[in-house]
């Protein structure tokens, strides 16, 4: 059936709860495995009504990004090793987080998106927005959403 399954995770618990069944699906199926954990870059917009930070400060706020992720991912890696799959994880900058998922899933072919959905509604869905929703939306592949 699936051969290659992608996970796209935040870290979250509900991301946490995608993780886990994203490696018993490979697992049952024998499928490769790939983690994904996107972080934002730096915006820098003179009109959010804050200081701007200078190119050091950003640099280290985006390697505290990174870092965090790094530990994200580290912690799918020993979970999905422990069921002796095959994963391969990776940590992508990107503005647009839903873009930045739909574009890894084309180049590493994968045959399943899994990810969770935060559930949110009414006023927090339209000012937070969802990048599910988004990957829902604009994902020729098919995606399997948790909650």
């Amino acid at each position: 059936m699936y051969k290659k399954i992608m996970v796209a995770t935040d870290g979250s618990t509900l991301g946490t709860k995608a993780v886990k069944s994203a490696i018993e699906l490979a697992s049952s199926l024998d499928a490769e495995l790939f983690a994904l954990k996107v972080i934002p870059r730096y915006l820098q917009t003179y009109f959010e009504g804050s200081i701007p930070l200078d190119n050091q400060q950003i640099m280290m706020l985006e390697k505290q990004w990174e870092d965090e992720a790094r530990s994200v991912l580290d912690k799918v890696e020993k979970q999905a090793s422990k069921q002796g799959l095959l994963i391969s994880t990776t940590i992508v900058k990107a503005n647009i987080i839903s873009e930045a998922i739909i574009a890894f899933a084309l180049k590493k072919k994968v045959g399943l998106i899994v990810m969770a959905s935060h559930g949110r509604n009414g006023f927090k869905r339209l000012i937070l927005g969802s990048e599910t929703t988004q990957v829902l939306t604009h994902s020729h592949v098919p995606v399997l959403v948790l909650r």
